[in-house]
């Protein structure tokens, strides 16, 4: 049921609000990874090392998801998104000042415990005003804020480091995400819902209890993450020297690339409110769309361990394919869980989703980077195709919400 108690052009504005705060701080997020060419010619560090570090905001998140969630169900979304894009200002600031590496891994670590606000309040307050026929496709453009901030970042943040070093380039997270501390402050609303003295008896209740649904979604969504996020850290460094693109070059066409995925995830969304429209079946009509997608995304990661390991040209346009195709699951996993969940239960439960989704993502890059050091590109793209092969028979055919 959609609010009232603002209109449809202020609704939308939540929308963007949303998207832009959440855009900010995968900026910050995900932008290190694009440093990962500086901090090897700079600062010396081998490829793993060097995505160890990148992988560092993302493991800073997973210690606080849960908890930012705990927040949003207790106190709303502007006082969280505000803070927490505020403290993610503060921490890339003092990255950008530190002299060294472990210093400056540090204050990555806390920006990333600060960041992981904007992921649950965000989703919330996207799903707290729109209607379920078209939260899909809402959901769908609030979820491009992590592909467009990926790209964003590629666009800007190598240049900055090329050409001013690393401090400069953390800079930018820090401005961008200190703008969007000041706008939620201004102008975000939060969405109504019951008093908990007022509200059903199965708003209240534990979702987790008597059903496996929310875990299997989980489970689901870390398989599909790990080929995602393989993507987005070596893609850039990949094209550079294995095809020999200048950083610039690389830089651009992950940025479309991330802007072909946020196009993905839109209409997947958009597909999912379909079946609503057509079916009636709310979370069955976000599930199928989900298997399809986990198919696709096995497909396009095999066919790009081939034609890497032919030296096919080829190679590069299922590079950008496997871009799009990977995130477009993620709108809709976020969609069904806070439907799912219910007012009370969703801060909670979309934290524990992205927990497990970012500590995947916090220990994939590392992993495969040293899997490509032994073995080669090929082979990690093959055993990113595995994953999502897991992953279909872990989504659910059928569900209830009855707990």
């Amino acid at each position: 049921m959609a609010p009232s108690s603002i209109g449809p052009t202020r609704r939308w504005l939540m929308l963007a609000i949303g998207l832009l705060t959440t855009l900010c701080a995968n900026v910050f997020i995900n932008g290190v990874a694009f440093l990962i060419p500086t901090l090897h010619d700079e600062r010396g560090l081998d490829l793993a090392g060097a995505a160890l570090m990148s992988s560092l905001p993302s493991l800073g998140m997973v210690v606080t998801l849960i908890a930012w969630g705990y927040v949003v169900d207790r106190i709303g979304e502007r006082a969280v998104l505000t803070a927490g894009s505020a403290l993610t200002a503060a921490a890339s600031f003092a990255a950008a000042s530190m002299d060294t590496l472990l210093t400056t891994g540090i204050f990555l670590f806390l920006g990333g415990m600060a960041a992981a606000s904007s992921n649950t309040a965000s989703a919330r307050l996207v799903v707290g005003w729109f209607d379920a026929e078209r939260r899909g496709l809402v959901m769908g453009i609030r979820q491009t804020a992590q592909p467009l901030g990926v790209g964003v970042g590629a666009l800007v943040i190598p240049r900055l480091a090329e050409s001013h070093g690393l401090s400069a380039a953390l800079l930018f997270p820090a401005v961008v995400c200190a703008v969007s501390a000041v706008l939620c402050l201004a102008a975000v609303i939060d969405p109504p819902r019951p008093a908990r003295a007022d509200a059903a008896r199965t708003d209240l209740a534990n979702p987790y209890r008597n059903s496996a649904m929310l875990w299997r979604i989980h489970l689901t969504s870390v398989l599909l993450v790990i080929p995602q996020v393989v993507v987005w850290t070596f893609t850039l460094v990949w094209m550079i020297s294995e095809h020999g693109w200048s950083p610039e070059s690389a830089g651009v066409l992950v940025m479309v690339a991330q802007i072909m995925g946020a196009a993905g995830r839109i209409g997947a969304g958009r597909w999912s409110d379909h079946y609503v429209r057509r079916s009636g079946d709310l979370l069955a009509s976000r599930l199928r769309p989900i298997r399809i997608i986990a198919a696709a995304a096995a497909a396009s990661m095999a066919l790009l361990a081939l034609t890497d390991l032919v030296n096919s040209p080829l190679s590069i346009a299922l590079m950008m394919v496997a871009s799009v195709i990977t995130v477009s699951d993620n709108g809709l996993a976020f969609t069904l869980i806070a439907e799912y969940a219910g007012p009370f239960w969703s801060g909670r439960a979309l934290g524990t989703q992205n927990t497990s989704q970012l500590f995947a993502q916090g220990v994939a890059p590392p992993l495969f980077g040293g899997l490509i050091a032994v073995a080669g590109y090929p082979v990690a793209f093959a055993v990113c195709a595995l994953l999502p092969v897991l992953a279909i028979p872990a989504v659910p055919l059928k569900v209830t919400v009855d707990r």
